[in-house]
Formats: C-alpha cells, structure tokens, sequence
C-alpha cells in the first residue's frame, strides 16, 4: 500500500478515541517530539529477559471481541528493580499493583481505577553489565506466527519465539530492520476498546528511528498501516501509522545531534499537565530527558526517565483531541 500524501485536513482523535477537531498537516508534524534517547536494553538481554515469564493477567476482563491489528496494546517495563519502579509509578500516577510469581520471577501487573495499565518485569543485570531499563512495546496481530514469518521476510530479526501464556494470548518479541525492538501479541481476552484514554494511561507510542521512511514501510507490510506523510521540513519526517481509521502511532526521525542514539519505540502517558509532572518526575528521583514544551497540537509534551533510566512521554490532551484520520 503507498504512502498517501495529505493536503486535506486530518482528523486526529485520541490514541483510542473520539474525532472533534480538524489539524492540517503542517502544523501537525510536531505533533510529537522526537526523543533524544538511548536505546533499548540490549537485543540479547530482551530475549532472556522473556525466556520465562510467570503467569500473567488477561489484558482484558471481562474479555470481549475487539482487535484492533496494529494497535499498541500494551507495555511492559523491563526493569532491575521492581520494588523501586512500583513505588515510583504509584506515587507519579496512582498506579496499585497485583504480583505474580513463578519459576523464581517477578511480574506485577499495574492497575488504574481497576483495570490493567502495564505490566512491570524484574531481570537483574549481572555484575558488571549496563543495561538500560525500557518499557517494550506491544502491537496487536491476529497470528503471531504469521506475522513471525513476514517480519523475516523483511528484514527482522527474532528475539523471543512465538510463545502461548495463560490468560494473555500468544506473543513474540523482535527487533525491526533498524533495530528497534518491539513485541506482537494476539490477545485471547481481546484488544482495548478504542476509548479516550485517561489521564495516567498509555496515550500514544512513537518509533524514533533513522530511516522512518524504509520502518513505516517495514510496519505497514506488517500490519497493513495507511502510512501518511506529515513531513514539514526535509530535517526531520513524521509520519502517521493509521489503522481502523485511527492514527496508531509516528515514525520519527532521529534526531542528528545524537548520533550514538539507537532507533526505539517510545510510549507517552496522558497527563494533564505536562510541567507539573515532569517535575514531580524529578522529585520522585527521575530526570527530565526532553523538558516540556509546547507541542503543534496545543498541548504539552515532555520526555523523562524514571530513577532507573527507562524512558517514557508525558503528553497533555484535551478531551476535544481527536485521532481520526478523515477520509
């Protein structure tokens, strides 16, 4: 499928939500920042890190029906301090938390207003090794091993096997062409509603990579995305992922003062003030990675760490916001 230049309004509507206001592509293209981050845990951690899971809640309950093929779905923090990141999660944004054990492993499912936000996973680093905490991004796919095999095909390496879990579905981690890394999962309880997210969920997920043009293409033959050309200046391409008639996520451009930076997926949480909580951030023993700042969209966005290093957004949205792409 081509890449669809826009010259016509689009509709944006939250991550899972409800179109009301019209955004032309220019002004769009800021639409999120992007990040000057490092890369992920190692490839080779990420699937060790994986290897054996305890077992984990269903994403959603009571199930339903609903998929929704190329959503981001899901997020799990890859972490070597689960005690410490539960206690900063639930201070910033009022998360509560269920733990789950087995074969020697820590997994704890976090909970806002009752009902399943991310998944936190302990993995100690050995004596000796950095490895940066990250949070591991999971789109939806009807067949995980169908899609292992286009994902090979196309340039992608595997990290952990298709793999069925309990409750959750089945699931396989890999690293794109460029070496981001990312996860599928067909979820046996069904995909999240497209719902306005609130504040404190997961709101949007951006790659950051040094070739967004070949990646979206990588994606779209993937999970058959309308790609969408946002690009205001040849410095820097945003494109938009759409699916379902929803924009899913960016493909953003590395940003060339940062040339040791590695391409990676990078998820924001809905806030409704971005300056209030980055500082809160830092308060709590997490640093300010992109400080706040206006965004094209109206709102703000900023890009912080938690006190162990994994990366994540802050993004302010109004309930007005909308992400429907309008034909």
């Amino acid at each position: 499928m081509p890449r669809q230049q826009r010259s016509n309004p689009i509709h944006l509507t939250t991550p899972d939500g409800i179109a009301l206001r019209t955004i032309r592509p220019e002004p769009l293209r800021k639409f999120l920042c992007c990040a000057i981050l490092a890369g992920l845990l190692g490839l080779a951690g990420t699937a060790s890190v994986m290897a054996a899971p305890p077992p984990l809640p269903a994403l959603v309950e009571p199930a339903s029906q609903e998929h929704h093929v190329g959503k981001v779905i899901f997020v799990e923090l890859v972490t070597p301090d689960i005690d410490a990141a539960k206690r900063f999660y639930a201070d910033l944004f009022g998360w509560s938390f269920r733990d789950f054990q087995a074969r020697g492993s820590k997994y704890a499912g976090a909970y806002l207003d009752g009902h399943l936000v991310a998944g936190l996973f302990h993995k100690a680093v050995p004596a000796g090794e950095h490895r940066q905490p990250a949070w591991l991004t999971f789109l939806a796919v009807r067949d995980v091993d169908a899609a292992k095999k286009i994902a090979l095909q196309h340039g992608a390496k595997v990290l952990l096997e298709p793999r069925t879990l309990p409750d959750r579905g089945r699931e396989a981690v890999f690293a794109d062409p460029q070496g981001a890394v990312f996860a599928v999962l067909a979820s046996s309880s069904g995909d999240p509603s497209d719902a306005l997210a609130a504040p404190g969920e997961w709101i949007w997920s951006s790659l950051i990579t040094r070739d967004p043009d070949s990646d979206a293409a990588f994606y779209q033959t993937l999970f058959d995305y309308e790609v969408f050309d946002l690009t205001a200046d040849e410095a820097s391409q945003h494109l938009m992922l759409a699916a379902d008639d929803f924009a899913r996520a960016s493909a953003n451009t590395l940003p060339a003062n940062r040339p040791g930076a590695h391409p990676h997926w990078l998820n924001y949480i809905r806030v409704d003030d971005a300056v209030k909580m980055t500082a809160k951030v830092v308060a709590l023993g997490g640093r300010v990675l992109v400080e706040p700042r206006v965004d094209r969209h109206g709102g703000q966005v900023a890009v912080v760490a938690d006190p162990l290093g994994a990366p994540f957004g802050l993004l302010e949205w109004t309930d007005a916001d909308s992400k429907e792409v309008g034909k």
